[in-house]
């Protein structure tokens, strides 16, 4: 026979609950790459940068650069600051390389309701704003 006491040897129970919160995170700030018209950069140079840096098929790069073209300047992409700012930096470093003055500027995307996955576009919502490019 035993003379244990509740409590002493036998199996411990542990009766305190673990609360788990759940911290839901803000999407980041999305900022549009633009591409903006000159008269001395080939149409040709813009669609491969399109393609290139922006991941744009042939068929949206001509799109987005007819547009540039027409109105000056348009969005090669969406994305967060740092990968915007990185893209801006890629094409202007590629552009001067090959001796055109391209211009590529960000700015923040003021349409945060817009799809994030890039309705049109692919990478970054990159393509999503087909009419807004060069």
């Amino acid at each position: 026979m035993s003379t244990q006491k509740p409590g002493e040897g036998g199996v411990a129970t542990d009766t305190k609950t673990k609360t788990k919160t759940k911290t839901k995170l803000a999407r980041p700030k999305l900022y549009k790459v633009i591409l903006h018209n000159d008269d001395y950069t080939t149409m040709e140079f813009v669609v491969a940068i399109l393609q290139g840096i922006f991941h744009r098929s042939e068929a949206e790069a001509t799109a987005i650069m007819l547009h540039i073209h027409r109105h000056g300047a348009g969005v090669g992409g969406i994305y967060p600051y740092a990968i915007a700012e990185a893209k801006v930096s890629e094409v202007m470093q590629v552009a001067e390389k090959a001796d055109y003055p391209l211009l590529c500027t960000m700015e923040p995307d003021d349409d945060p309701g817009s799809d994030p996955d890039g309705g049109e576009g692919g990478p970054g919502r990159g393509g999503d704003h087909e009419g807004e490019g060069h």
